[in-house]
């Protein structure tokens, strides 16, 4: 149902985030010294349009901060914090329910250091935490070491490092004694645990499995965008400043030749011209923004707010308050322009005559068009978008002008035209509220919860519902049309689907409309409450319980300071289908990418030809989701069986319920297979 919805209302083009490998921060590390005895490590990172990393000292309740560990800081010691360079951003943030403190494009992180010996050798690391505004990253190390002789060191610093090399021999040689005897065991253990992770079936790549499950997102996406603008060029057919010029246009060319086979040709290449101007012009828009721009309009509060504002405007439009209408010079010049050339150019430019004077019509079609395809992130989008706008435009006065005889049972034009401009404008600020509740999350404010977003959309199709069947009559109305057939049907949709939204105000979680209410975390009286429980926070322990008792499972690689995986959590986990699969169907394994708690014993893994050591529990989730699944964001969803063998796709942050659900479904209909 959703999908004939949104098809029909030329939105809904959400798609669902795919698993990969992202590195969207570039660190550089170096030593720099200052006077005297003084020095200072300098991490400087370059950060991805969209993403941003969090600033030192959050708290525990916060998201991953970033701290300087060190592993051997020999003749060397700490001077102070790490100190945060840069614009730093600080907002409230309501699901941590503190003040973040961020930075985006470019950080540099400071540590000074103090030598207290001739020589030094410094191992250390910078952890970080980053994410947009879908996804996280695990927390990630920068690396750095360095070794020489120190530029200064105080007198004191040598008297001090001098009577540490003059301690008792016995006791030196004691302590280096139990020092080798620790570190041959912890080698001992490292290469036994390194050795079973690597022989274990449990930790199997199978990134090419997952791939193969995993439809190409870009493409289906991509048809649907073309689909949606096919159906909004159809529309714009439809309106009273197009629809009358397409039989005018056909016979002008058809006087115009005594040929009908020369007329033919310029008729298509008419129908061609308008197909070139529109995906110009979505060409001139996916320029304009950028592949990483489109990216951040979609959750960009400001952008969002000014996008529902523009929607209300075009809704305004079509109810009649006004026209939206470009320069009337404008058309006439190249009307005139038009008259004065001959050939393709006279074609191609009575073209774009016809874009001009339809512009009161089309243009909050192309507006809204643009404005929903230009929020899903695909540089493409606004191209396709307008390519199917332009075809659906071009082709009736293609076919009227092979088969003039169609004209004569084309539809007249009349009072029905208006009435699909009032049904758009009724389309268009029920989906303006979709983009005032984004920024309405991003800032807070709560004014637009579900239950408040649901009243306004009941209120919108319930009194769409009424305009059709005639009840209601805005000033462009005729004044003595009575209601058709179609009109009756489609106001009896329209009705329903208001009755349909009812039982979501005591929270009913509406899977037909779940792409676009806010989520179900916002509603302030739900009767509907569910909680979901990981069976195991352990991957061996779980995969062992899953096993036991017959069960795929479930992995969610997640974080403590993961605030899109809370999202998740609230707004899809608590949704009554969802929570029944997960507790009663699969055994679910929350993995905390973040977890501090340190391994029994540090290990060393090679990864890409790299060594690194995993220290904590973290580290080794982590490095399973590398590893085994080829992604390394959070939240990261993935279903397999007992074995560890993939079942379907993966999922990332996507608040789609019903997605959801036909995803954990495929889960277990390939189990049962």
């Amino acid at each position: 149902m959703k999908k004939v919805l949104t098809l029909l209302l030329m939105f809904g083009l959400s798609f669902a985030a795919f698993a990969q490998m992202v590195d969207p921060v570039k660190f550089t590390a170096k030593l720099e010294m200052l006077k005297g005895d003084e020095a200072q490590i300098v991490f400087s990172g370059k950060i991805d349009n969209g993403w941003h990393v969090y600033s030192t000292e959050l708290g525990n309740d916060g998201p991953i901060s970033a701290t300087f560990n060190a592993v051997k800081m020999d003749g060397v010691k700490t001077v102070g914090k790490l100190t945060p360079k840069g614009h730093e951003i600080s907002e409230f943030d309501n699901m941590f329910g503190m003040k973040l403190r961020f930075f985006e494009g470019s950080v540099t992180f400071v540590q000074k250091i103090k030598f207290t010996k001739p020589t030094y050798n410094i191992n250390c690391y910078l952890e970080y935490g980053a994410c947009n505004d879908e996804t996280c990253m695990p927390p990630t190390e920068v690396p750095f070491t360095a070794k020489g002789n120190s530029p200064a060191v105080t007198e004191d610093a040598a008297a001090e490092a001098q009577k540490e090399e003059t301690q008792p021999a016995a006791e030196e040689e004691k302590a280096l004694a139990a020092t080798d005897t620790a570190a041959v065991a912890a080698a001992d253990s490292t290469v036994a645990d390194t050795a079973a992770v690597a022989s274990s079936d449990l930790y199997t790549p199978v990134i090419n499995e997952l791939k193969s499950y995993e439809d190409n997102p870009v493409d289906s996406s991509l048809l649907y965008i073309f689909l949606a603008g096919f159906v909004g060029g159809f529309l714009a057919l439809l309106t009273p400043c197009v629809w009358p010029i397409i039989p005018m246009t056909v016979s002008f060319f058809l006087k115009r030749n005594k040929e009908r086979s020369k007329a033919i040709r310029e008729a298509v290449t008419y129908g061609i011209s308008i197909v070139v101007i529109y995906v110009v012009l979505g060409l001139v828009v996916t320029m304009l923004f950028g592949a990483s721009a489109l990216n951040a309009l979609s959750t960009n509060a400001l952008f969002n707010i000014f996008f529902c504002l523009l929607l209300v405007v075009f809704a305004a439009s079509f109810f009649g308050a006004f026209e939206i209408t470009l320069p009337s010079s404008w058309s006439n010049k190249i009307d005139q322009k038009s008259e004065n050339t001959s050939g393709l150019l006279s074609i191609f430019l009575m073209a774009f005559t016809l874009t001009l004077v339809s512009f009161s019509c089309t243009g909050p079609i192309i507006g809204f068009l643009l404005v929903a395809v230009s929020t899903q992130g695909s540089i493409l989008a606004p191209t396709i978008g307008m390519l199917g706008f332009a075809i659906a435009l071009a082709i009736p006065f293609t076919l009227f002008a092979m088969f003039p005889s169609l004209l004569k049972s084309a539809p007249k034009s009349g009072g029905w035209m208006n009435v699909v401009k009032v049904v758009l404008g009724f389309i268009e600020l029920a989906f303006a509220l979709k983009f005032l509740s984004v920024a309405d999350l991003a800032y807070g404010w709560h004014i637009l919860d579900r239950e408040v977003f649901l009243c306004l959309w009941i209120v919108i199709f319930g009194l769409l519902g009424i305009y059709l069947f005639g009840w209601l009559k805005f000033p462009h109305d005729d004044p003595e049309h009575r209601t058709n057939v179609p009109q009756f049907f489609l106001g009896m949709i329209s009705l329903a689907f208001a009755i349909y939204m009812i039982p979501g105000l005591w929270g009913a979680p509406l899977k037909a409309i779940s792409a676009f209410a806010p989520p179900m975390f916002t509603q302030d009286f739900n009767l509907h409450k569910s909680a979901v429980e990981p069976k195991s926070h352990d991957y061996e322990e779980g995969m062992a319980l899953a096993k036991s008792q017959g069960r795929p499972v479930m992995i969610d690689f997640t974080g403590f300071g993961c605030v899109n995986c809370r999202k998740m959590e609230a707004a899809v986990w608590t949704d009554p289908q969802v929570a029944s699969m997960l507790n009663d169907k699969y055994v679910l394994i929350s993995l905390y990418v973040d977890d501090k708690t340190p391994l029994a014993e540090p290990m060393t893994v090679t990864e890409n030809g790299t060594q690194r050591t995993l220290r904590t529990v973290g580290d080794k989730w982590s490095y399973l989701q590398r590893v085994k699944f080829g992604a390394n964001t959070q939240p990261f969803y993935v279903l397999i069986d007992n074995e560890g063998k993939p079942l379907n796709g993966s999922r990332s942050y996507d608040e789609d319920i019903q997605k959801y659900l036909d995803f954990l479904q495929k889960g277990i209909d390939n189990y049962k297979k």
